[in-house]
């Protein structure tokens, strides 16, 4: 029973409830303890190391946490097919996806329906590029607005397909920002948006952050967090 036990801990995967999960080991020689996680879309589990840190330990680690990681993925949303299901996130709401073989390939959004032609085979992909297109035209307003609100410079804009981020402020003044995000309401989208053009004014989470922050943002800031919290696992339930 000991050797049993022993060889299932020197495997990198990991039996969860009816799913077997690899186990991901991420070396970092910044890494001052082992930092245990599940991907958002639940297909790993990934454990961040220090470079003196045994594999062995690392996956000895993951399977002491069981219980836990079972939790996690408990949490995580099932995946969807918006081809199949003919249903899109679209800021904030449930669109129904029409489509025709005859109609315009350049999707038309009326109401709350979406109509696309072209090719039903690679719809999933054009669905997505078109999603990625409309954050790209949602991102660049919101932040012509609140950079203006501040009185900054517009600040380029540019998209991440990030697991766990949902926006970044480098030191250059490119806010990155995550296309997903497009599917939230749009009160959402924007608190991210305003809170990474405060950035380019203060590199930090000081109050000087945070009353900039207020004077940006139109609405309530916990709110839009809360939703993320709850809800932004939502947003990669769809396009893998």
């Amino acid at each position: 029973m000991i050797d049993w036990l022993r060889r299932e801990a020197l495997e990198p995967v990991i039996a969860l409830d009816d799913r077997e999960l690899p186990i991901e080991i991420i070396r970092n020689r910044r890494a001052r303890r082992l930092t245990l996680r599940l991907a958002p879309d639940g297909s790993a589990v990934r454990i961040t190391l220090p470079h003196w840190c045994r594999s062995a330990e690392a996956i000895a680690f993951a399977h002491a946490r069981r219980e836990w990681l079972a939790a996690q993925l408990a949490r995580v949303p099932a995946p969807r097919d918006p081809v199949r299901e003919r249903q899109l996130h679209y800021r904030g709401a449930e669109i129904a996806i029409d489509w025709r073989a005859d109609a315009p390939r350049k999707p038309q959004v009326a109401g709350d329906t979406l109509t696309i032609g072209g090719p039903e085979d690679t719809l999933g992909k054009r669905l997505q590029r078109w999603l990625e297109g409309e954050s790209v035209r949602l991102f660049a307003a919101d932040a012509a607005d609140y950079c203006a609100r501040g009185e900054l410079a517009q600040a380029e804009v540019k998209l991440t397909r990030a697991r766990r981020r949902w926006g970044s402020c480098s030191s250059e003044g490119v806010l990155r920002l995550n296309w997903r995000l497009v599917q939230a309401p749009d009160h959402v989208r924007r608190s991210v948006v305003a809170h990474e053009v405060a950035h380019l004014v203060h590199f930090d989470h000081s109050p000087a952050f945070h009353a900039l922050l207020d004077q940006l943002y139109e609405d309530d800031i916990e709110q839009a967090n809360r939703w993320l919290s709850r809800h932004g696992r939502e947003l990669y339930a769809s396009f893998g």
